[in-house]
């Protein structure tokens, strides 16, 4: 639309709409670059799904792995990608992201609050590709204390998905959470690990009504917002763009925003960039995209209730494309429902437990239909698959005692916690049998017991021939190293016997905005929109819908945000960004 009305304004150099790792990452860049930037959020806190990750990226080839010693060749990465992606691989985005990703990483790392640490041990998730990695591609946020970032600016942090937390306290992926699951063993030093976390939890709850302990997602958008602060980004929050506007050439001059105090009207010289998280609580997109959702409410995001696709809207408004040509419309995830006494319903995602050694994943008919131990999005995409048309998609995680007191089962945590408020409640299922069990559930029980037959004695010998769980380094890592022959493989042998419904869910969506590989919107004959860029999940996805790693919605989320910021910046050269990534890295 053309600014015609009369109401309040604000300039700017960029407008940023939205603010999880895309939104943040432009923002900053820009203003490190020189740029008045100005970043509305339409929720009341800052960080959107971002916030409720676990706040891993993957940026092959960073300055973090060479300084641990890891150098790899850039076809190294295409090699591996093109495997995975087929015919979705897109040359020139996914050139575009390998080259600027290390210098991402390396940018913000040396000259911002957002430091990382290193994914030494994170694997690709499909191991048996030419090209796949062992570690050392991945990044994510070092923790920090939340008393470092200033009171004013806390208030709009977003808090840690309660369902991922301990009573609201985070935990990082790696030692952290291994210090916490050896507590449930006995191990002295994880009590004390588990005690003194927690123990500071609880104080800082007492004295300041949240968790301090930012780690994971809310360390990454709390280290940004600082990065931000920091470098003068006028944030603001409960204040939802409605409008784009465009002066006579076509080019995105700014925005209409509601905000707190009314109607205003933000001019950005530069250009905006929509980062509002794409559409996975847009129901009738789902309905349109997801398979096997025939109303659009059968699917479960990990997203806040915010994301319903404004920012594909808003590009829409002014001649975007939308794509949806892509493998998967959204980033797949099982999850399971968490009935609460209040009525509320929470979503918790299955992202460690199906690779422990002592469980699988079964449908109503009793047969396994996945590899439990390969990635998130792969369980949903064969649960999809194997879910024929017509019947609700649903499986059952399955496990035995001596499983749920030493590692969770969904939501249900190890000892020294109970497990009666989730029998309780409903969300975990048990029986003496595993017929009996089967009952409860609505499970074959003659064919459950045949599946868990087999898969014992196939798990006892520390192979399975039906899905090759535990072949790839990536399996074994989500497993249990002190089990052997296989540490992804155990059987399940001991009552009584567990289970949790999973349903399919996702972290975001995959379908997006067309863009090219300076993050620019591109119209429907493919030329790019002057003034208009698009980072994270509102960005078609460039990895074509597929998942071939861990941390492949932030990574590309922080980096085309990053390049975003510098295209408008008009920045030429990495080399005032970053001072260790390698700008000589072979093409």
């Amino acid at each position: 639309m053309n600014s015609t009305t009369l109401r309040p304004t604000l300039d700017c150099d960029v407008l940023v709409i939205g603010s999880g790792a895309g939104g943040l990452s432009a923002a900053v860049t820009a203003a490190y670059h020189g740029l008045k930037v100005i970043v509305v959020e339409k929720s009341s806190v800052c960080g959107g799904a971002t916030s409720w990750s676990g706040g891993w990226a993957w940026a092959p080839g960073n300055p973090l792995a060479k300084a641990e010693g890891v150098t790899e060749d850039r076809e190294t990465f295409r090699t591996y990608l093109r495997e995975v992606l087929g015919d979705d691989y897109q040359a020139g985005k996914v050139d575009a992201f390998l080259e600027a990703s290390p210098h991402m990483v390396g940018f913000f790392h040396e000259k911002t609050s957002l430091q990382f640490v290193p994914g030494s041990k994170i694997n690709d998730i499909y191991g048996q590709l030419p090209g796949a990695g062992t570690g050392n591609r991945s990044v994510g946020p070092k923790p920090i204390n939340a008393r470092t970032i200033k009171p004013a600016l806390r208030a709009k942090m977003r808090h840690q998905l309660y369902e991922t937390s301990f009573l609201g306290m985070g935990i990082m992926a790696g030692p952290d959470l291994g210090k916490f699951l050896s507590a449930s063993q006995g191990n002295p030093r994880g009590i004390f690990h588990a005690g003194w976390r927690f123990g500071l939890h609880v104080l800082d709850l007492l004295i300041h009504r949240r968790n301090m302990q930012l780690v994971n997602g809310t360390a990454l958008t709390g280290r940004l917002m600082k990065s931000s602060d920091d470098l003068g980004v006028d944030i603001r929050v409960s204040s939802p763009a409605t409008a784009l506007l465009s002066d006579e050439n076509g080019k995105v001059t700014g925005a209409v925003v509601r905000s707190p105090e009314g109607e205003l009207q933000i001019n950005a010289s530069r250009g905006v960039v929509l980062a509002t998280g794409g559409f996975p609580n847009d129901v009738q997109r789902r309905k349109e995209l997801f398979p096997k959702t025939p109303t659009g409410r059968e699917h479960w995001t990990l997203s806040p209730h915010e994301t319903t696709g404004d920012g594909i809207n808003l590009a829409q408004s002014v001649g975007a494309r939308f794509k949806t040509a892509v493998k998967s419309p959204a980033a797949w995830c099982p999850v399971s429902l968490v009935p609460y006494r209040n009525g509320k319903t929470g979503v918790f995602p299955h992202i460690m437990d199906r690779a422990k050694p002592g469980s699988i994943g079964v449908r109503a008919d009793g047969k396994r239909f996945v590899n439990e131990a390969n990635g998130y999005y792969d369980y949903v995409d064969a649960l999809l698959a194997a879910t024929p048309e017509g019947e609700t998609v649903e499986s059952w995680q399955i496990a035995d005692s001596r499983f749920v007191r030493k590692f969770p089962l969904g939501m249900a945590k190890p000892l020294p916690v109970p497990l009666f408020p989730y029998l309780r409640s409903g969300y975990l299922i048990n029986g003496r049998t595993l017929e009996e069990l089967a009952a409860k559930c609505g499970i074959d029980p003659t064919e459950l017991c045949r599946t868990v037959a087999r898969f014992n004695a196939n798990a006892r010998a520390g192979v399975d021939p039906d899905f090759g769980r535990g072949e790839t380094a990536f399996n074994r890592y989500g497993g249990d190293a002190a089990h052997q022959p296989n540490p992804a493989l155990g059987p399940i042998e001991k009552g009584p016997f567990y289970a949790v419904r999973v349903v399919p869910g996702s972290f975001g969506t995959f379908a997006g905005v067309d863009t090219d590989g300076a993050g620019r919107a591109l119209n429907d004959d493919g030329e790019p929109i002057d003034g208009l860029y698009v980072a994270g999940n509102d960005q078609a996805n460039v990895m074509g819908g597929h998942y071939p790693a861990g941390g492949i919605n932030l990574g590309p989320a922080l980096t085309f945000g990053y390049i975003a910021g510098r295209h408008l910046a008009g920045a030429d050269s990495h080399d005032d960004d970053d001072t260790h990534a390698d700008a000589e890295m072979a093409l």
